[in-house]
């Protein structure tokens, strides 16, 4: 990969000419308040600005600007003050938790929340609890994996018991699927199945020539199976305003092209664009403000991040955004005298049913024959094998319920190779300017079963840096995951041998929950609020004005990645919200 910069560059730091955050002014009322500006906090930003909305958007973390801010993006390991290895006692001192993190490294640190200021605590099991700590949220760190849910997902819980019936079904998102898709840019192939319905995908991106030939041996040998390219939030097109992707490779750096979708690069600069939208970085929210008079959340309190000064800003509409745990937390910690234990918590059920995707487990094998191949470029995705298993009676698996899908891919070993290779002096140097083995790896990701003993609640005993009472986890996987897991690394490996691949390698490495950072539940969807936290409008059941549009909202966890059903839920609520009020029959 060619860089451009040809200087050394400091240590990872946020950009040196922040913008000045606005001041809030206590006497204003705002139509809307949004609590986060990530996927969905840049979402509800856009939506309700472009219905008429005059919207206030609340972040915790610090200013950054899309391009100027990825101070990364192009740097080499030798112009990295640790050689993009990392300054491991600063980590272990000051981000414990966020270090043990796989997309954690050099180069991508200074995105990842400080642990010592934001502390959490955990229950049974090790819990790990990733945050973004900027504008824009996990939407410049994330996967970019897009895969719709279908039935089969939203209809699980009533079909096998486990957790509450989801209020909607895939007719009633699907519109909004595509409403969002448009807007973001998915690439991807289209394939007619019912697990993973099509969308209106840009053109996909090429296989390599294995894993063309592995897609060919498992659709010969697994009648039911295919292997696609992964249907990814990045460009192939020029698109609303943002460029191709080139193929540069580090996404997870940020990406100045605005080649992959995040709300800093698309939302939140088209909710800028309609003049309504006021953001709001270091501004992180303690609790909400409660009515009891008028059954309504009439406001946000907000405490500065750096002066730590405290102010209540006022709106007729709040949408909670900040992902799962932090606007679990923030209702946990709005106590009234109707909602002792949680505003909008008649139920009991906020803070339960916590999910995530359980991984790190599957297969990988060599590859020969194709020693006059290679790739071109760094592909910013990999393959996708959808899911297969518990479809229909014919595909029911008698040791577990749910099902889980493949991500992996291709490569061919570099130079990097070097570092376990046999070999001394000019010889094993002169090996390593040849390409090494194809390989091509399988790794599961399954469903986590909602259960009410995974939770969170308020520890009554460990604040943050602002005092606010930190959460304490607890959850762990059970039966049903262990024997997915056992079944995930199986079949990884019969296809592989399928398709003629040797050497192969089975692996099961320790999860620890939530390392997915796929966090899901804890503010649930239903149809009774005796049950759950929010109506089939991602409304709170109990406070008319109140909406969760992010992960919190989430009933099951399905296998497959979660944003853009977020993404699609959100602009959704947002539509039936300013529906209502306009009607009349949402009195805000």
């Amino acid at each position: 990969m060619q860089h451009e910069h040809s200087h050394a560059v400091p240590v990872a730091q946020p950009d040196t000419a922040r913008p000045e955050a606005p001041a809030i002014r206590r006497e204003e009322v705002f139509d809307a308040i949004v609590v986060g500006s990530g996927i969905t906090g840049g979402w509800a930003a856009k939506e309700l600005t472009e219905r008429g909305l005059r919207t206030l958007v609340l972040e915790r973390g610090r200013p950054i600007t899309h391009g100027e801010s990825y101070v990364t993006e192009h740097v080499p390991p030798w112009q990295m003050p640790f050689r993009g290895r990392g300054d491991r006692t600063r980590y272990e001192r000051e981000q414990p938790m966020q270090s043990q993190i796989g997309p954690f490294n050099e180069y991508t640190a200074h995105w990842y929340i400080n642990d010592r200021e934001n502390p959490y605590t955990t229950g049974r099991d090790h819990v790990l609890w990733v945050r973004g700590d900027h504008v824009g949220g996990r939407s410049i760190m994330w996967g970019r994996h897009c895969y719709r849910w279908s039935d089969l997902d939203f209809e699980a819980n009533a079909r096998d018991g486990y957790g509450v019936d989801w209020p909607i079904r895939y007719a009633d998102l699907a519109p909004w699927y595509d409403h969002v898709e448009s807007f973001v840019g998915l690439s991807g192939e289209r394939l007619g199945l019912p697990q993973i319905p099509d969308g209106p995908f840009l053109p996909p991106m090429p296989m390599n020539a294995v894993e063309q030939h592995v897609r060919a041996g498992i659709e010969e040998n697994f009648p039911g199976r295919t292997m696609t390219v992964g249907r990814v939030a990045v460009l192939t097109q020029n698109h609303q305003g943002r460029a191709a992707c080139h193929y540069c490779g580090p996404c997870d750096r940020g990406c100045s092209t605005g080649s992959y979708f995040s709300s800093l690069s698309s939302t939140l600069p088209a909710a800028e664009a309609t003049g309504l939208m006021t953001l709001r970085p270091n501004a992180i929210v303690h609790s909400l403000v409660y009515d009891e008079a008028q059954d309504r959340v009439t406001g946000v309190r907000v405490i500065d991040r750096e002066t730590k000064e405290e102010v209540e800003v006022r709106g007729r509409l709040v949408f909670l955004c900040a992902g799962a745990l932090s606007s679990t937390q923030i209702l946990l910690n709005t106590k009234t005298p109707r909602f002792p234990d949680g505003l909008a918590n008649s139920s009991g059920a906020l803070g339960r049913y916590l999910m995530d995707h359980h991984f790190k487990v599957g297969a990988e094998a060599d590859f020969e024959g194709f020693e006059d191949r290679y790739t071109f470029g760094n592909r910013p995705t990999g393959t996708y094998v959808p899911r297969f298993r518990n479809l229909d009676a014919g595909s029911r698996h008698p040791d577990f319920l749910r099902g889980y899908a493949y991500e992996g891919g291709g490569w061919r070993e570099g130079w990097e190779r070097g570092a376990w290779m046999p070999g001394l002096g000019a010889d094993l140097k002169n090996a390593l300017r040849t390409p090494g083995m194809w390989k091509l790896f399988f790794a599961g990701y399954g469903e986590i079963l909602p259960r009410h003993d995974n939770f969170v609640e308020l520890d009554p005993d460990v604040t943050d840096a602002w005092g606010i009472p930190a959460l304490k986890i607890h959850a762990s996987l059970t039966d049903n995951e262990i024997a997915m897991r056992r079944d995930m690394t199986a079949a990884a490996a019969e296809m592989l041998e399928a398709a003629g691949g040797t050497n192969i390698l089975e692996y099961d490495e320790p999860y620890a929950f939530g390392e997915c950072i796929h966090e899901m539940g804890t503010a649930r969807m239903g149809r009774d609020p005796k049950t759950s936290v929010l109506n089939a409008h991602n409304q709170a059941h109990d406070v008319p004005n109140l909406f969760v549009t992010d992960g919190a909202c989430m009933t099951s966890s399905a296998c497959q990645n979660p944003s853009i059903t977020y993404m699609a839920l959100t602009a959704r609520a947002v539509d039936y919200a300013v529906t209502q009020m306009r009607r009349g029959d949402l009195r805000v």
